[in-house]
């Protein structure tokens, strides 16, 4: 029974695999690879786990551990929650008790008996695993869009916990838990892998944006503006708020600063969106506040009221402009003057 479980997540997860290479381009490189590389492991383990290698019977593959998949997961987690785009090279230190654990299980084989210091350093490196694990955890019940990792991170951290009480009992002398034998623990592990893998495949099929995220196709990627042009444009557009002070026209548009610079308006947002990160309205009003900010600490504006000083810098009402100010500097406009006034 167990091993036709086993053959069928594997069929499962080649499937999976296949499906989500296929489709590599559509998401985002990084949280793919971990992702992908987390399944890789996954497969490795049902091949070859020690206790239920699908091939050779009692054949210790130490490198078909179920801990390389706990450590990809996290990492997946990891960059899936704070959505950056590249690998940052020192989250390879994570990977670095998976490779005490191989050596200690070299260590292990190579010796003719058991180690009691190399079964004490197992547990430690086991309980490494068990707390990538809860990070996983915290990141699913904080984020509602990946609540489906849930029931199948929770019975992994279960098994995970309890083999590693099996362990420090084994250690003390103690009689272990036979419900969580590892033998137990593993054909659980491998149920639930194969569910896992079944889950994934239905959610790839039925194009669910919440496994994997996907690649944003930019809606310019059609256009014609090259590196040259892209600083070209970038420079005038700072020059004419930097010198001209487009800013201070308070009906200021964007067609107005395409005829005064001479610059296609799709170009300025293009400009603006994929390589300043920002729009054509936060750009101006970020000049109009910092104008203000001036004006402000001049003394010879003490006459004029904070609105007559908007007004003047090219804000319209009173209501954007505290709401702007604020998005902008964290306050609204009355106490910035009063935290001026003070440092003064």
């Amino acid at each position: 029974m167990l091993q036709t479980i086993q053959i069928i997540a594997l069929v499962q997860g080649i499937f999976v695999l296949f499906v989500l290479f296929a489709n590599r381009k559509d998401y985002k490189k990084t949280t793919f690879w971990l992702l992908f590389g987390s399944l890789i492991s996954v497969l490795l383990y049902i091949l070859g786990d020690d206790k239920n290698n699908l091939f050779v019977e009692n054949t210790d593959w130490f490198l078909f551990d179920n801990t390389l998949f706990v450590t990809f997961l996290y990492l997946f987690f990891k960059y899936y929650k704070s959505k950056n785009e590249k690998f940052i090279k020192s989250d390879y230190l994570f990977f670095l008790p998976n490779i005490f654990y191989f050596i200690l299980e070299i260590l292990e084989i190579k010796l003719p008996k058991e180690n009691l210091n190399i079964e004490i350093l197992e547990v430690l490196l086991e309980l490494t695993f068990v707390m990538y694990l809860g990070l996983i955890l915290h990141s699913v019940f904080t984020d509602k869009k990946r609540i489906w990792t849930t029931y199948f991170v929770i019975p992994i951290v279960v098994l995970l916990v309890f083999s590693c009480i099996n362990d420090i009992l084994k250690i003390i002398g103690l009689e272990e838990l036979s419900f969580f034998s590892n033998q137990n623990i593993n054909s659980y592990l491998l149920l639930i892998v194969a569910f896992l893998f079944y889950f994934i495949a239905f959610k790839l099929l039925s194009k669910n944006k919440y496994v994997l995220p996907k690649n944003e196709i930019s809606k310019y990627k059609n256009s014609n503006l090259n590196t040259k042009l892209i600083e070209q444009y970038r420079a005038d557009l700072i020059h004419s708020m930097e010198m001209d002070k487009l800013y201070l026209n308070g009906k200021l548009s964007i067609q107005d600063v395409s005829d005064k610079l001479n610059i296609p308006k799709q170009y300025i947002s293009e400009v603006l969106n994929e390589h300043m990160n920002t729009n054509f309205q936060d750009f101006i009003n970020e000049y109009r506040v910092e104008e203000f900010i001036r004006r402000l600490k001049n003394d010879q504006n003490n006459q004029f009221t904070l609105l007559g000083i908007a007004i003047e810098v090219g804000f319209n009402s009173k209501s954007s402009f505290n709401s702007i100010f604020k998005k902008i500097k964290g306050v609204t406009p009355t106490q910035f003057r009063k935290n001026i006034e003070q440092n003064n």
